[in-house]
């Protein structure tokens, strides 16, 4: 049965499903081809191959390390039993499942009249000397020095080399040049202007191809922001990282692993407006235990204890089991104590996993719970941050809201990795969507939003939030929103980072880096 082993594997590479290692395969089956003429040594190079096999085929398949699911047993232990058999549904892929029987009729109708190990074998000495690439779709890697693939930015540029060491120091340099950007914000406010606050909401699995799957795209919330960003790259593919980012918006994208060493003061966001007078508030709608998120906050400027009202029943619960409370419900109650609050600038940072993968919905009547529709989800997500909105307006008091994704949910998942599964920082999981509403504002507004279509990132929020939060938008009808609008900070490249893999943008190829080894070109759908 072993041929049919590798049979498999051939056909997987074929349509790009492996990352195949040709010299370790042809190891492991000179291991089971080696005579052994003791019929117990035989029997335990079988007992001993099923283990290397199955570790063979995970080193072979796109999923991340196996130190790194060590490293987030812990994590990985707090998951529900509903969550863990959904995600384990997710790698059983019926049209595969298909193919698999198909071909293992056929190898057991053929193998009566031919000696298939032949086959295999010169397979795998075929794939080792000429190259999967040139056998099989699979993502092409690039070579390790010059003379790999050769493109043109435009049409008569010089051809570029792209190769390891060309992407790595376009890696290096694009880490540099952000290392030296800086949001400068207002030495002081004046008394002269009224006071903004400035509320920042934070969504978790909201990028804009989930919006494209479920058809959401052409919400009416979008139609109500000024801004819109519909190039923004989160750079991180979960909450931790994430929020961090976002925290620190006020300097230039950091590396991931520079996202847990300190950093200056004047890149925390929240420090920045602290500075400028601004109370702060934290506002989530679930536990922040997960992860340690509440400890992250802390890390990232945000000292202030979660203001979530204890006397909410929660609507869903997550992947962990913990409660998720409704978003409405959650800022509607903090936004009345704001109200009667005496203080006059608040800076509030919300933070919803109301679409987080593995969420369950909960029966106020019965307790049970159901697995949560993304799309319902969603669409009531919106909805609730469009009533905000006319929550905020009604008011009258002046707020500068910012909404921001952390990142997306993958829906769709891609030939490297199933639905759900975000350990690649994808375009398609990073391009998130970004808005920024003036409400209550004298300055004229544009009737329909701003849309922003360069690569941007959490500095152009920064950067947004320091010229409008001296309030003159909010006291003169003749303020020129358009001038605070333009030149917004914006990536020469766009970079997205885990622990373990790097994704990079270079002229329209994605570029793909993952633990130690090269660089590949990223597949399309």
């Amino acid at each position: 049965m072993w041929n049919f082993y590798f049979i498999t594997k051939f056909v997987l590479l074929w349509y790009g499903q492996l990352d195949f290692h040709a010299l370790e395969n042809l190891a492991f089956a000179a291991f089971l081809l080696m005579p052994l003429p003791p019929l117990w040594l035989h029997r335990l190079r079988h007992v001993v191959a099923i283990p290397l096999g199955i570790a063979l085929y995970y080193y072979d398949s796109w999923l991340p390390p196996f130190s790194r699911l060590l490293d987030q047993s812990s994590l990985v232990s707090q998951f529900s039993a509903h969550y863990l058999l959904e995600l384990v549904g997710r790698f059983i892929n019926p049209t595969w499942v298909a193919v698999g029987l198909i071909l293992l009729v056929g190898y057991l109708f053929l193998s009566q009249w031919l000696r298939i190990t032949s086959f295999t074998v010169a397979a795998l000495v075929a794939v080792l000397v000429i190259g999967d690439q040139q056998l099989f779709s699979r993502p092409q890697a690039v070579a390790p020095e010059a003379a790999a693939v050769v493109r043109q930015e435009t049409p008569g540029a010089t051809p570029v080399e792209i190769s390891d060491a060309f992407l790595n120091d376009r890696l290096e340099d694009f880490y540099g040049g952000q290392r030296r950007q800086v949001t400068v914000f207002p030495q002081s406010l004046g008394a002269d202007v009224p006071p903004v606050d400035v509320l920042l909401l934070n969504i978790c699995s909201m990028a804009w191809d989930d919006l494209e799957e479920v058809g959401l795209t052409q919400h009416p919330l979008w139609g109500r922001m000024d801004v819109l960003f519909d190039n923004f790259n989160s750079a991180a593919t979960y909450s931790g990282p994430a929020v961090l980012r976002v925290l620190r918006a006020s300097c230039g994208q950091s590396s991931n692993a520079d996202l847990y060493n300190s950093v200056a003061k004047e890149c925390l966001l929240f420090e920045n407006l602290k500075r400028l007078g601004f109370e702060e508030a934290l506002l989530l709608n679930h536990t922040g235990q997960f992860d340690n998120l509440l400890g992250l906050l802390r890390d990232a400027g945000v000292q202030a204890p979660n203001s979530l009202s204890r006397s909410l029943r929660p609507t869903l619960t997550g992947f962990d089991g913990s409660p998720i409370y409704r978003d409405l419900e959650v800022l509607d109650h903090w936004w009345k104590q704001r109200l009667a609050d005496a203080s006059p600038r608040e800076a509030l940072f919300y933070n919803s996993i109301t679409l987080h993968d593995g969420n369950r919905l909960v029966d106020k009547a019965t307790g049970k719970t159901v697995s949560a529709d993304y799309r319902t989800s969603l669409e009531q997500l919106l909805d609730d941050l469009e009533r905000f909105i006319d929550l905020l307006q009604a008011s009258g008091r002046p707020v500068l809201l910012v909404i921001v994704s952390e990142h997306g949910a993958a829906l769709r998942g891609d030939r490297m990795q199933v639905r759900g599964m975000r350990e690649i920082p994808s375009p398609s999981v990073t391009r998130i969507p970004a808005g920024v509403k003036l409400i209550n504002a004298k300055a004229r507004l544009p009737e329909t939003p701003l849309r922003i279509d360069a690569p941007s990132s959490y500095q152009a929020l920064s950067e947004l939030i320091a010229r409008l939060v001296d309030g003159k938008a909010y006291a003169s009808a003749d303020f020129d929103l358009a001038a605070a609008f333009r030149d917004l900070p914006k990536l020469d490249m766009v970079v997205a980072e885990n622990e373990g893999s790097v994704m990079m943008q270079v002229q329209g190829e994605h570029y793909l880096r993952m633990e130690d080894r090269s660089w590949i070109k990223y597949p399309q759908r």
